[in-house]
């Protein structure tokens, strides 16, 4: 029964502060403007409202005046309201007014301030706002209002440009050519620094340096942060220096295992596009088969426990009701990443590969013993090679298949697929990824670059006539992400 004004931060969502993530879980409604970054509202309930009253130049979706009713209207009827503003909301984002509205409506409130974009933009960009010898204060200002408003409230740009320090202006792209003229006119240098980042903290930040006489010159766009100082002669670049920035990667995965891959790619300065071919769900029989082999597991009649999934893994456990069900039994993992799954349930794999595949499993597995049992017991996918189960059989071990998971095919929707419209690089992690973005998309806008995680799933992608640029060394996420890096990086 609270309303919370709250700041997203700039754009970057790993500078969303921890208080904005909690009330975003527990919010009824969202309340969000065109600044806030799509993925932060994922992190509200699914049942949660989303309303859009985003403004772009020229264009309002909604009246202020028709916001604070709506989050007074919604206050008062006992929901918890989130509205998200871009930055901080009370730094030229009309967060007093709202306040000030549901003050005087009596409605409860609470401020989550945010991390300005007059901050951090220029950080980004590597420019320090302020420098020890050159510039020792900062002044922030909106650059919205027209430069040349005879109103009594007009920002004083000539007194701006004598006061010294540097200059952060906000939203002044519009009216850049009148404010520059303003500056000069007041004293400063036409060589003075000036630089302009637009979209910044995102993957598809630009910025542009040149000169308080020159930056005019350049192309600029909203929403930028303009800087104007010694400081904008500074180029300590990190953000837009990382190898894969400026470069979009489409992600076919799950949805529920894409985070570790997206999350890795946007590190190295990628824009990920989450374009999921395939959900994970209950086999078909709701679990039985699975349910009563982890009772085998307990009466000690297998030899061997294998998984060549971290899916298989988490759905064995699921049915596991103590781990020390395991005591007897060996257990194999065809790789580092599964083999880390099963350490989470402090379980230790006995026999992981050196080569993280099926054939690699298969030749490093110990031939059965000469007397005693040979059972071996797969939970696996529903779908899935036989090449492990077939040849473990032809070693004489006696194998039992039970579907742990399927994987169902996902159509993406028309959005997703105008996001992946123009990537540089598809990154494919089963073959069930493959077949499935085949069967939904097709091949004919397929980017240019396709990156494999493995034999197997490389073989998939060969025989739907798609030829894969890179397969990755390992195959692990780590090893995916450094086959797209090879590709693709700078």
């Amino acid at each position: 029964m609270t309303v919370f004004l709250v700041g997203a931060g700039p754009g970057d969502p790993g500078l969303l502060t921890v208080r904005a993530a909690e009330v975003l879980a527990a919010a009824d409604l969202v309340v969000y403007d065109r600044l806030s970054v799509a993925s932060l509202l994922d992190l509200a309930p699914p049942s949660a409202e989303r309303v859009n009253v985003g403004k772009a130049p020229g264009h309002v979706t909604l009246p202020q005046v028709d916001i604070n009713r709506l989050l007074v209207e919604r206050g008062r009827g006992g929901a918890t309201v989130v509205r998200l503003k871009g930055g901080d909301p009370f730094v030229f984002a009309r967060g007093g007014e709202e306040a000030a509205a549901l003050l005087e409506a009596g409605v409860p409130f609470e401020v989550v301030p945010g991390i300005t974009s007059a901050l951090a933009v220029p950080a980004y960009a590597g420019i320090p706002v302020t420098m020890r010898h050159s510039s020792t204060s900062f002044t922030v200002v909106t650059g919205h209002e027209d430069p040349d408003a005879p109103e009594a409230h007009a920002v004083d740009w000539d007194a701006l440009a004598r006061v010294g320090g540097t200059l952060v202006i906000l939203m002044g792209v519009a009216r850049w050519p009148a404010i520059a003229g303003r500056l000069l006119a007041g004293g400063l240098s036409p060589d003075t620094p000036a630089a302009a980042v637009q979209w910044g903290t995102r993957p598809e930040q630009r910025s542009v340096r040149a000169t308080l006489s020159t930056l005019g010159g350049h192309e600029l766009a909203s929403p930028s942060v303009i800087v104007v100082g010694e400081v904008a002669g500074h180029d300590l670049a990190w953000f837009e220096s990382r190898p894969l920035f400026g470069r979009k990667v489409v992600v076919t995965r799950a949805r529920e295992q894409a985070s570790t891959l997206s999350a890795s790619l946007r590190a190295l300065g990628a824009t990920v596009v989450e374009l999921p071919t395939i959900e994970i769900v209950e086999p078909a029989d709701g679990g039985e088969a699975l349910d009563g082999a982890v009772h085998e597991v307990s009466m000690l009649r297998y030899e061997w426990v294998v998984f060549t999934s971290a899916n298989a893994v988490r759905r064995f456990f699921a049915e596991v009701p103590d781990s020390r069900v395991l005591g007897g039994v060996r257990v194999a993992a065809v790789g580092s990443a599964t083999a880390a799954v099963l350490r989470s349930y402090r379980v230790v794999a006995d026999l992981v590969p050196t080569a993280f595949d099926d054939a690699s499993l298969l030749g490093a597995f110990p031939d059965p013993p000469s007397a005693g049992s040979r059972r071996v017991l797969f939970p696996r996918a529903a779908i899935a090679s036989d090449v492990l189960p077939d040849g473990l059989r032809s070693r004489g071990w006696e194998v039992e298949v039970v579907d742990a998971y399927r994987t169902l095919p996902v159509a993406p929707s028309d959005p997703l697929r105008a996001a992946a419209s123009g990537a540089d690089a598809i990154t494919f992690t089963s073959s069930s990824t493959v077949t499935n973005y085949v069967a939904a998309v097709g091949t004919h806008d397929l980017p240019p670059v396709v990156v494999s995680i493995g034999p197997a799933t490389t073989e998939a992608a060969r025989q739907l006539g798609i030829d894969v640029t890179l397969q990755a060394n390992e195959a692990t996420v780590a090893g995916l992400v450094d086959a797209v890096r090879q590709v693709i990086g700078r």
